[in-house]
């Protein structure tokens, strides 16, 4: 290859042949080195726009991730609230079931239940085959309905409860103004209910009352509960005691050493109400012991021979 080159000041010329490699030479630099370059700053801006868009996908992931850990907060925040309410359910149901459990007790007592026939110390015995196969499936189970189910059940027993409990009571006090029994807890029938021939006079008079024959000084009991309607001393009876039982029910008991009571007086079922003497018209230490129905005296052996409900 040959290059001229032409003079602009002279107006001659001059004329360089040129090699291979000079060529070669010429030729990169004329297009070569341009399109290098080119090449060079295509990747640059390759790289720069990957970049960009790494930075971006970045930002975009760790957004992501701040809202996650925002919500799981949250999550974790409801959670601890929601075991917080739960506990103080439980801690009511709790001391629900502390107060069935006493009440339990109480009704067994009541009720005169032997040793061991109904514990409420213990869980109640039960028992039975396994009917196919049992799985909770903890991921869906309600737990805030169960203790909601729970305390539907406890309010139903506690009503359940309060009522057994009131039948026990209405039945313990028609238990204990039940009129049965002998007004000694040893004595014995010296003189019952009817016509007699009288101690003193020898004629026949009419006896309205039976007379237990007992030790002096030992306790006249009440045979039913009631309230003292009166004490003190009357003529022929010596000192006396007057209970009534409602239901039209007044007992007398006379002739004691000692009366123990008083007027208005709320008295128990055996509870010691006199002591046994031989005040009044008695030619020996004894109860004289009377029962009247609406006002009017009524044989007492009928209640004497009575049992406990």
């Amino acid at each position: 290859m040959k290059v001229i080159l032409i003079s602009g000041k002279h107006g001659g010329s001059r004329s360089i042949e040129l090699g291979r490699w000079s060529r070669a030479l010429l030729s990169f630099c004329c297009l070569g080195f341009p399109l290098g370059m080119l090449a060079v700053g295509y990747l640059a801006g390759q790289d720069s726009e990957a970049s960009a868009m790494r930075g971006v996908a970045l930002d975009t992931i760790q957004e992501g991730l701040d809202k996650q850990s925002s919500g799981l907060e949250a999550l974790q925040n409801e959670a601890e609230l929601k075991l917080q309410a739960l506990t103080i359910n439980l801690a009511e149901l709790q001391a629900r079931m502390t107060r069935l459990d006493a009440l339990g007790e109480h009704l067994t007592a009541m009720a005169d239940l032997g040793d061991g026939e109904f514990d409420f110390s213990q869980p109640p015995a039960v028992g039975g085959p396994l009917a196919g196969e049992y799985s909770v499936n903890f991921n869906t189970m309600d737990l805030a309905g169960e203790v909601d189910t729970f305390a539907g059940r406890l309010d139903n027993r506690e009503q359940q409860l309060d009522i057994l409990e009131s039948l026990f009571q209405n039945r313990k006090l028609a238990d204990e103004t039940w009129l049965s029994g002998q007004p000694l807890e040893k004595g014995w029938i010296s003189s019952p209910y009817g016509q007699r021939t009288d101690p003193f006079t020898g004629r026949k008079s009419m006896h309205n009352g039976i007379d237990f024959a007992g030790k002096e000084g030992s306790d006249v009991l009440a045979v039913a509960a009631g309230v003292v309607t009166w004490v003190g001393r009357e003529s022929g009876y010596g000192n006396l005691v007057e209970i009534s039982h409602g239901d039209g029910f007044v007992t007398r008991y006379s002739h004691n050493k000692q009366n123990l009571v008083s007027p208005g007086e709320l008295v128990r079922k055996g509870e010691p109400i006199a002591l046994v003497g031989s005040t009044g018209r008695a030619t020996g230490a004894h109860v004289h012991y009377e029962v009247y129905k609406h006002g009017r005296p009524v044989d007492p052996s009928s209640y004497v021979r009575r049992t406990r409900r």
